[in-house]
């Protein structure tokens, strides 16, 4: 009888293992899910101001190398 309680105390504690494993692994798909979603939106908002920035100086009048008008 010794042997078929300690047997089921380690199914008991294998099953609350893997249910405790089960939830942390959905957390972390979730975190890592709103990571990537942030990222993603960060990435398009860098490519935006990039554009920005580009037309920007291209729109700029005169060259940026050349020395103030005081030189």
């Amino acid at each position: 009888m010794s042997d078929v309680k300690t047997l089921s105390d380690r199914i008991d504690l294998l099953e609350a293992r893997l249910t405790f494993q089960d939830v942390t692994i959905e957390t972390l798909n979730e975190t890592i899910t709103a990571q990537w979603a942030k990222i993603d939106a960060l990435t398009r908002q860098v490519a935006s101001l990039s554009e920005r920035l580009r037309e920007a100086e291209a729109h700029t009048p005169g060259s940026t190398n050349e020395p103030p008008p005081h030189y």
